[in-house]
């Protein structure tokens, strides 16, 4: 049940507590931009994601939402926000607390059901919501949403490199672990083995004695094949007694067709067919050509950002590795949703040559040869290159790097979640940049008025002065 709070009530005083507001700068990023957002917004479009007739009052989905906008603002765990988030007032304050807390509103697990719940389409009005946050406080302009930059990159997943050996190993760990809590009693476990077989294969490969190396996972492979054939032919006489047997069982029907795969596998399979994670099988390999990283192993992400200031007007994860012409329709469609401003003119790289775009947007593909380009073309142009640097900052400081979201739907709400914690900071140094510049404005104004009022003073005093000269000579004579 959503949790009901009345805001426009004034917030009595309590004795032993602290209100937020006494304690808090009103200059202050994040209470600037506290109030700059509009939170009710939140409200209306994630009602469909809570029931009403059951369940326990929920935590405030302001509550959720600001401390969602933290962890992605300044690239911290859920369980670092929360621990901050008792020690900060100002954390406090921005997430709608009006008392000094000492305890968390809520717990790591609640934070990550609450990011499953969300979707995609919350977070776009999420994302929606920075933007329009930015136009209503005149941080920006809705024409410079006319012309924007569209480029992809490799979100990696959270996983170590992968290797046959290795694989191996941990799906054979994984059907045994599954299937002990079922009660299977496997022939033999290859425990000890197993460790065995993956340092000799470390060494091998290490040595560059490859024939040796591939023994080893022939060998591996059949110690996962003897694992699997027991494990099928025990499922075959179980009956699921509860919810959780249910649940174990599809758990491990999902690891025994993972293990067919790896068995199957080899060098000439396909790359879109392979298996390179046990724990997360989705996962894809990309190459970007990077001379110092030939594959990435996660998900194609595209972004499009604003050329003339660098607002991130949509992120989208693009799975299926597809080609970076054939995303252009849909990264269009999502920034002019999320702007509200259609897009005029698009400039992207060498990699959308050919793309299959049809509508009124301008797709302008920036190459090497510009001598015979007018200066306005050039002009934006070389602005194209300004989305390399906001990309790099999604990945070292918005959480972007390793993406530890779990599953496909990990992948789609990390790459948004990252484009909203890089506008929410763009933002909010815009906003203190506009304070202080009102300030300003507003000091200068005090100084300009006192010194009028010295002046009245000074003339004053000296036709008093005068008249006071005056009276004396009358006095004399």
């Amino acid at each position: 049940m959503m949790t009901k709070t009345n805001s426009s009530k004034p917030v009595q005083s309590e004795l032993f507590k602290v209100l937020l507001r006494d304690l808090v700068a009103p200059g202050h990023e994040l209470v600037l931009l506290r109030d700059a957002i509009d939170w009710k917004r939140f409200d209306e479009t994630m009602k469909e994601a809570y029931c009403e007739n059951n369940g326990r009052p929920s935590v405030p989905v302001r509550m959720m939402a600001g401390l969602t906008f933290l962890k992605y603002m300044y690239d911290i765990s859920d369980q670092e926000v929360l621990n901050n988030w008792c020690e900060n007032p100002y954390w406090q304050y921005f997430c709608g607390g009006e008392f000094f807390e000492h305890e968390p509103p809520t717990n790591q697990s609640t934070m990550s059901r609450w990011r499953s719940r969300l979707g995609e389409k919350n977070v776009e009005e999420m994302i929606s919501e920075t933007i329009a946050s930015a136009l209503r406080n005149k941080v920006v302009k809705a024409k410079d949403f006319e012309r924007v930059t569209v480029d992809t990159t490799a979100q990696e997943k959270n996983i170590r490199f992968p290797t046959d050996a290795r694989l191996l190993d941990r799906a054979r760990e994984r059907v045994i672990a599954t299937g002990e809590k079922l009660g299977i009693k496997f022939r033999r476990n290859y425990v000890r083995k197993g460790k065995t077989m993956l340092r000799k294969h470390s060494g091998y490969v290490k040595a560059k004695q490859l024939n040796r190396a591939a023994n080893v996972v022939r060998a591996m492979k059949q110690y996962l094949t003897n694992v699997s054939e027991d494990a099928e032919h025990a499922m075959k006489s179980i009956v699921p007694q509860s919810v959780r047997e249910m649940a174990l069982i599809e758990q491990l029907k999902g690891y025994l067709d993972i293990s067919h795969k790896l068995i199957a596998q080899d060098k000439d399979t396909p790359g879109k067919d392979k298996i390179y994670s046990v724990h997360e099988p989705q996962v894809e390999c990309i190459a970007k050509g990077k001379v110092h990283k030939r594959y990435e192993f996660g998900v194609k992400a595209g972004f499009v950002t604003a050329s003339k200031s660098n607002w991130i007007l949509g992120a989208k994860a693009l799975p299926g590795n597809p080609y970076d012409g054939n995303t252009l329709t849909q990264m269009l469609r999502q920034a002019e949703k999320i702007s509200g401003v259609k897009p005029q003119s698009a400039y992207c790289d060498l990699g959308y040559r050919g793309h299959d775009y049809k509508g009124d947007c301008d797709i302008q593909v920036v190459n090497r040869f510009r001598k015979r380009k007018p200066r306005a073309v050039l002009r934006w142009w070389k602005r194209r290159s300004a989305i390399e640097p906001v990309i790099g900052h999604l990945k070292s400081d918005h959480y972007m790097e390793r993406n530890r979201l779990g599953g496909v739907l990990g992948d789609k709400l990390n790459a948004m979640l990252s484009a909203l914690g890089f506008n929410l900071v763009k933002l909010m140094k815009a906003l203190k940049k506009r304070w202080i510049k009102h300030l300003f404005l507003y000091l200068c104004t005090i100084v300009d008025e006192f010194k009028s009022y010295i002046e009245e003073i000074r003339n004053t005093l000296m036709s008093q002065n005068i008249f006071l000269r005056c009276l004396a000579l009358e006095m004399v004579f």
